[in-house]
């Protein structure tokens, strides 16, 4: 067991309180999934697949009993081998986002860090949900033509 120091991991651009305008941006926490499929270290992959399948995703949280975040199995470590526990296969320590990040600040760093889906998570580390790139960009982009268009600015 470890004690996860809370804030070690805040970045402080992220999180900080915005004035005007930008307060009424979506946030991770509106556009994150909360429906992700989460397992435990010593889950079996053979039971964990058939659990993310019927749930329609393609990726698991590891998460332990309090719902902290220690890693992310996606479909490449989901299809490595039944007998694997998802501590063998997972990737360990994803990069975890709080719930207040703009989603147009979380679109921009996953696609840039080609990260699929990012879990959004409290400052303690306890999973929220996940957030997928495919979303964030989507609502970003909607944002982003929804204030150009209030702006008056012509798209070229």
């Amino acid at each position: 067991m470890y004690d996860y120091t809370a804030g070690k991991q805040d970045w402080s651009a992220f999180g900080l309180p915005v004035e005007g305008k930008a307060a009424e941006q979506p946030r991770a926490v509106d556009v994150m999934r909360s429906d992700v499929p989460t397992c435990h270290l010593d889950e079996r992959l053979a039971d964990v697949r058939p659990m993310v399948e019927k749930a329609a995703w393609n990726v698991c949280v590891v998460v332990n009993e309090e719902r902290i975040v220690l890693g992310l199995l996606r479909a490449k470590q989901l299809s490595s081998g039944d007998e694997k526990t998802a501590e063998e296969a997972m990737r360990p320590g994803p990069s975890t986002f709080r719930p207040n990040v703009p989603i147009e600040q979380m679109a921009e760093h996953m696609i840039e860090h080609d990260l699929e889906s990012a879990p959004i998570t409290t400052p303690e580390g306890r999973l929220l949900g996940l957030l997928r790139r495919q979303d964030a960009a989507k609502v970003a982009l909607e944002v982003h033509h929804h204030h150009h268009a209030e702006e008056g600015e012509e798209e070229a």
